[in-house]
């Protein structure tokens, strides 16, 4: 009998193919949620000027108590220098504090009569309040953003803050998603008690269009040798990247790796050791294409996409984070003595933060009504007996 590949194995010779899809330039308006793929410094010092932090008066500590209103230094202009003596200038926050100027006494402190204005009784203003300093939170070249970076609110802000009006950013592959079986109907068309509506498709489009992966192609192959291979020379010349359902395991009908094979897509890996999942197939086209044969039963396909096929997409982007995280089981979870299991949860967190992951298994690996109330499934190391409830197991995200 032929060994089959541990999860962690095959994990490694698919992010062992993982490549990159290379670079584009796009607009700041186009880049929320792309990966960047530059480095970002600091255009000049922040702040570029000492800053006034609150609306209120400029002065120079050790001056008063009366003090003389010379003027308004609003946001927005040139720093207005402060004259000698006891004098103050009302400042708006944002502003530059006025040259001669040290400290920022806000306006809810002060008591005013004309131009003469004073602090409120008791109120001792500390050398310095209230300023925000030139370079206080960078220098300037200081390295901000590297490459690898989702790209959300923030990071799109320091962006815009440092004159970034294009940025580099990895280039988005095109992915045919295939759905194999002659038992496959429309969404909409009407279904006979032998037939099933396409599921895995928009299981899958929804996977990766939610992690920015929106160059998709969806179809369907027949159970059939040469309509398949017909299909999938037609899928391999579109796109960087194949994701079948189906076709992949035993049966007389499963044409699917035949068909790669007479194409002249490479198999890597069939089979590996995990419940759901266990027919994956994983290969590479003669220029290079990504292709994967998931099962074609619905908890199985939608597993194995995200234990593979995102991560794969993710490493080829060049993302640094990781997806997965450490929950706690909080019941005991039974364990598949050689084969690793994936056991839908639902994720909750308690008053001291911990990720609480409660089991909800699924009748079998083609019942998928009841998945979309999981938050994702936990990672069960082969053994005997169960994981304790209180065990960690690490937790993929749908």
């Amino acid at each position: 009998m032929v060994e089959l590949l541990s999860v962690t194995q095959a994990m490694d010779l698919v992010l062992g193919y993982a490549g990159h899809f290379g670079t584009q330039q796009v607009s700041l308006a186009e880049a929320s949620g792309r990966i960047l793929q530059q480095t970002i410094c600091a255009e000049r010092a922040q702040p570029p000027y000492d800053r006034v932090m609150m609306d209120g008066i400029a002065y120079r500590y050790g001056t008063g108590p009366v003090l003389g209103c010379q003027g308004i230094q609003r946001a927005g202009v040139p720093g207005q220098a402060l004259p000698e003596g006891n004098a103050c200038l009302e400042v708006m926050t944002g502003a530059v504090l006025p040259p001669g100027a040290d400290t920022v006494v806000p306006v809810e402190r002060l008591l005013r009569d004309g131009k003469h204005i004073r602090f409120e009784d008791g109120y001792a203003p500390e050398k310095g309040q209230f300023v925000h300093r030139k370079g206080a939170d960078c220098v300037a070249g200081h390295e901000l953003l590297a490459p690898g970076l989702r790209l959300n609110g923030p990071a799109l802000a320091v962006l815009a803050g440092n004159g970034h009006a294009t940025v580099e950013v990895s280039s988005i592959p095109s992915i045919g998603i295939i759905a194999t079986g002659d038992e496959l109907v429309e969404v909409g068309a009407s279904v006979r008690d032998w037939e099933i509506r396409r599921s895995n498709e928009y299981a899958l489009t929804g996977a990766l269009a939610s992690r920015g992966f929106t160059r998709l192609e969806r179809s369907v192959v027949p159970d059939d040798l040469a309509e398949t291979m017909l299909a999938l020379e037609k899928q391999l010349a579109r796109h960087d990247v194949l994701v079948l359902s189906g076709g992949v395991s035993m049966g007389q009908f499963d044409h699917v790796p035949k068909a790669l094979m007479k194409l002249g897509v490479e198999r890597v890996f069939h089979k590996v050791a995990q419940r759901p999942g266990k027919p994956l197939w994983f290969g590479v086209g003669p220029e290079g294409q990504r292709v994967f044969g998931l099962p074609g039963n619905p908890v199985s396909a939608t597993c194995c996409a995200t234990r593979y096929v995102v991560p794969m997409l993710l490493a080829a982007q060049g993302v640094e984070r990781p997806e997965t995280y450490s929950v706690e089981l909080t019941v005991d979870a039974a364990r598949v003595a050689t084969l690793t299991r994936y056991l839908p949860v639902r994720v909750t967190h308690d008053g001291s933060g911990r990720a609480l992951a409660t089991p909800y298994p699924m009748p079998t690996s083609g019942d998928f009504s009841f998945l979309a109330a999981t938050d994702g499934f936990v990672e069960l190391a082969p053994g005997e007996g169960a994981a304790p409830a209180g065990s960690h197991a690490v937790f993929h995200v749908w």
